[in-house]
Parts: structure tokens; sequence; C-alpha cells
């Protein structure tokens, strides 16, 4: 994935950053994994609460839609990897994402794709800590490369697009009454997703690198 000339990236880059030099080191790993024929895979992590982002919608007039919250701070946690072909992986889990449950979603990307796979992510410590160091030391580094993303640059990472979609559109105005309700919905969203592949490279495209 290659990023695009200077003058085509539209606005400037958040945070003063030139938006050419900020996507520098996510081509150079382009150009590097498509070399030895590696997939790219942009991942991230994000949290899903009971309660419901709240949109627009309609209703016959005089009568105001109402949603029944559940107030609590339960929620579930989720990561994701996206591919600039429109591939989407995910996992769920409860309780907060940990090295260890890090490590089974690099394992579930080795299972899913072929070849040298490039993760391409933050600078989060899950992402770097011991656990993932000694997972890549076992032996796993011979196909799983980890490159870091640019620091405080979400917008450079097509998989923020994944949360926005759950968020806004594929999830807006579900209320949950509990954690099995909301993460049969989120499971039932991202298969929808995932068979979406123009949708998951339209992601691409908003960070500029189709």
């Amino acid at each position: 994935v290659d990023a695009p000339e200077a003058d085509t990236a539209g606005a400037a880059a958040r945070r003063g950053r030139h938006p050419g030099m900020a996507r520098a080191p996510v081509s150079h790993a382009g150009k590097k994994g498509a070399r030895i024929g590696a997939t790219l895979v942009f991942v991230d992590e994000a949290g899903a609460y009971l309660l419901p982002t709240v949109v627009r919608t309609y209703a016959p007039r005089g009568e105001t839609p109402t949603l029944a919250e559940t107030l609590t701070r339960d929620h579930l946690s989720l990561i994701s990897g996206v591919t600039p072909h429109g591939q989407l992986f995910w996992q769920i889990y409860e309780g907060a994402i940990t090295g260890a449950e890090v490590v089974r979603f690099l394992q579930h990307l080795e299972r899913r794709v072929r070849g040298p796979v490039f993760v391409i992510w933050d600078g989060a410590s899950i992402h770097w800590n011991k656990v993932v160091q000694q997972f890549l030391a076992d032996g796993h580094a011979a196909r799983v490369h980890l490159e870091p993303l640019p620091g405080y640059a979400p917008e450079l990472n097509p998989d923020e697009g994944v949360w926005h979609t759950l968020k806004d559109k594929e999830l807006a105005n579900v209320a949950c009454a509990d954690l099995c309700q909301l993460q049969q919905e989120l499971r039932r969203a991202l298969a929808r997703l995932e068979r979406r592949p123009e949708v998951i490279r339209s992601f691409f495209r908003h960070a500029g690198y189709l």
C-alpha cells in the first residue's frame, strides 16, 4: 500500500503533521511487504458497551422514538484487522484485551492468511509486551512481521473504519439488555461487514492509501 503524493492527500494531517511524511513509515512497510509477497493487515482494538449510539431515525408523526438503555460499565473488547483487498478478521472478548489475546489474534491471522503477514498497528503496550515478543521468538517471526504506525495517528489506520461503521451504522440505535445480546449483535454486524469487501476497501481510500 503506497501513500499518495502529498498534493493529493487532501487536508493537512492532524496535529500539524504533513500527510506525506506521516504516511511514509506505512508506505515503507507496504513496499517491504510487497517485495516478499506479504499480506498487510491493519489492526486495532475497541470496546463495545451496552449504551447505544443514538442517531436520527424515522417514526410516525407525533411519536418520538424511545430507547430502553441499560446503564452499566460492563463491556466487550474487540480486536480486528483489515486488508487492502477487503478482508476483515475479528475476535470478541469479555474483559480487557491483554498480550495473551493479542497473540491469539496473531495466531488467527496465521491460520487465515497465506504466506507472510505484515501487521501494522499503533504503539499500545499490549502490541509490544513480553507475551507478544515471546510469541515471535518462538518461531512465528518467520511469518509475522510487526510494524508500528506513527504516534498519535489514528487517521492512518483503516481499521478505525470498522469501529465507526459498527457504532454509527450497523449498531446505531441498538440497545442491548446484557452482554450476551450485545455479543450476538456484534457477531451479526461483523459478519455482515465481512461480506462487504468494497466497504472495507473504502476505509483504505479514506485513509489515503488507495
